[in-house]
């Protein structure tokens, strides 16, 4: 069974992601309905954020799994039984985006003026 807080994380990216592509899509759209052209450094942000977003996770789950091998060497040298360490792998990979969508969803909604 899944720990809590994995299904707490997974469960908001699940929810935050659309609705940050929904405010993006609205922003889109209403500079196309205004005449406006298109914000050009919110398109270059998206893509940078993705491209960092996936480096961090990538990195996070290096260590996770750096951390679950030599736990699990360990373990062994020990004379017990190897651990399950999915799950913290799996927390490790999805945080990095968990945390940017969170941020762009407060970013994104605040009212302009």
């Amino acid at each position: 069974m899944m720990p809590r807080r994995l299904r707490l994380d997974t469960a908001t990216l699940l929810f935050e992601a659309p609705f940050v592509i929904a405010l993006r899509l609205q922003e889109m759209q209403m500079a196309v309905l205004t005449g406006k052209t298109q914000d050009v450094a919110e398109l270059y942000r998206m893509i940078f954020e993705k491209v960092a977003a996936t480096a961090d996770s990538v990195a996070a789950v290096n260590v996770a799994l750096w951390k679950a091998s030599f736990d699990n060497s360990m373990r062994l040298m020990m004379g017990g039984q190897p651990s399950d360490h999915g799950t913290a792998i799996a927390s490790a990979a999805l945080r990095p985006y968990g945390k940017r969508v969170r941020s762009n969803a407060r970013r994104l909604s605040r009212k302009k003026v």
